[in-house]
């Protein structure tokens, strides 16, 4: 006799699988761009459980984009070495000292255990920083801030080759001023502009909230740009989250399809997000 547990399972992963396929069709094709914050990072296994689902992406047919922050990683080495960090208006000064450290720690570790984590799964990762290439051209940002830059051109030629060949990028918020100067950005503005640029059919923000909340404190599934402004101007839109529904905006108006703001701490939170009707967070739209 059959174990009727065994049984009972096998239905609702049968009842998933009829669930996803619908979606499944719809992204085949499909670029979606991942940032992946510092605290969505986690343990060991929730950084593999992300890359099994990156590259479950990457073999039904969606072309991944992950591009990562850091921010506690840069905090522990920068406290190691006794570099002292400086604040202007609440963002940290970026001296040639920090940015070195930026770059060690961005460029290095965390983007090449992404990278690895990915391979591992059985996917084919190639790690990158906005300099490669030349792909992200900044301006600065504020003088009072240093070597802080916002993304003014993305090149997205070495992004399509790399889809052309089912390679995942994994970039690093990196990129290359006018004068060659070597600028730190936001991870969640290079991925929105990275974003926009390849006119993405989605752009998840991994974060450590469940996404955008109401005056009550319930998370909103659904959202135009008109009203998270609406929102904004209220104030139930504060503190943090701010920064995160402005980079929405931005890579909506810039091209992308739609826009998630999510808990990266969730299990499966970008295939729940992809592959299901009821989401996995905030979905804002143009309108």
């Amino acid at each position: 006799m059959r174990n009727q547990d065994v049984t009972r399972d096998n239905a609702a992963i049968a009842r998933t699988l009829n669930e996803a396929l619908p979606y499944l069709r719809r992204y085949d094709d499909a670029t979606v761009v991942i940032k992946l914050g510092g605290h969505a990072m986690g343990s060991d296994e929730g950084m593999a459980s992300f890359a099994r689902d990156v590259v479950l992406m990457r073999t039904v047919g969606i072309n991944p984009v992950v591009v990562h922050g850091g921010g506690p990683m840069i905090n522990e080495l920068l406290a190691r070495l006794g570099v002292e960090s400086r604040f202007v208006r609440g963002k940290r000064v970026t001296d040639a000292e920090t940015l070195r450290v930026v770059e060690m720690v961005l460029g290095g570790e965390v983007n090449k255990r992404i990278v690895q984590a990915i391979n591992t799964a059985g996917g084919r990762a190639v790690g990158l920083t906005g300099k490669d290439a030349d792909m992200i051209t900044c301006r600065q940002d504020d003088p009072e801030l240093g070597f802080v830059g916002t993304p003014s051109e993305v090149d997205t030629r070495l992004l399509h080759s790399l889809f052309r060949d089912e390679m995942i990028p994994v970039i690093a918020p990196i990129g290359t001023g006018e004068n060659d100067e070597t600028y730190n950005i936001n991870g969640d503005t290079a991925a929105g502009a990275i974003a926009g640029a390849l006119h993405a059919d989605r752009l998840l923000l991994l974060t450590d909230v469940s996404g955008v909340k109401d005056a009550s404190g319930q998370v909103v599934t659904e959202l135009t740009a008109a009203g998270v402004r609406e929102m904004t101007e209220a104030g139930v839109i504060a503190g943090g989250m701010i920064p995160k529904t402005q980079t929405a905006l931005d890579a909506l108006e810039a091209g992308t399809r739609a826009v998630v703001i999510l808990d990266g701490r969730v299990p499966n939170a970008v295939l729940l997000e992809l592959f299901t009707s009821h989401g996995a967070g905030s979905l804002i739209r143009l309108k």
